[in-house]
């Protein structure tokens, strides 16, 4: 086990600043509270195009920066259906802009077969486990180079890789 901090101790641009090859993340709620993002979720919700908050800005250049950079940037969202409000803002809207920059975005509808943690996984080296409360609120990081904790992340990003379907195949099968 790592060591956990609270989220505003952790070095977010300097963890996206440092990974050489490939960055994984996997998402297994069906609601996150971020951060800046209720007026987005609500302008969506109301069938208004919502404004680009500064956090969505700032993730958009780090996509952006590393893939010119020859970087990838990988995400698999396990979803149940029906969908809720969050997740069709998050796929209708806010994937479809990480995408255009670049995010190789992908769905999954198994989730019996993946784990329930949320995790980054940069460079199969160094995951950060991300701890929720009940409201999809980010209460707690778990920072880790244990090389069994990261070969297991590495496990389940290639399960999860595999039972995913890419953004826009998902999205013109609905």
């Amino acid at each position: 086990m790592g060591r956990v901090v609270p989220p505003d101790s952790v070095d977010w641009p300097g963890l996206f600043g440092r990974f050489e090859h490939t960055c994984f993340r996997l998402e297994t709620l069906q609601r996150y509270e971020e951060p800046g993002e209720a007026d987005a979720v609500q302008s969506f919700l109301a069938r208004q195009e919502p404004v680009i908050y500064p956090d969505k800005a700032a993730w958009l250049a780090v996509v952006r920066a590393s893939v010119a950079a020859g970087k990838v940037l990988r995400r698999v969202h396990v979803v149940s259906e029906p969908l809720t409000d969050y997740l069709r803002f998050e796929i209708g809207w806010s994937y479809r802009l990480n995408a255009d920059a670049g995010e190789d975005i992908r769905i999954s509808r198994a989730a019996a077969a993946l784990p329930r943690d949320d995790y980054w996984l940069f460079d199969s080296r160094a995951m950060a486990r991300l701890h929720y409360d009940g409201d999809g609120r980010l209460t707690g990081v778990e920072l880790t180079d244990d090389p069994a904790a990261v070969v297991q992340a590495g496990y389940w990003r290639d399960v999860a890789l595999h039972l995913a379907v890419p953004l826009d195949n998902w999205r013109s099968a609905r």
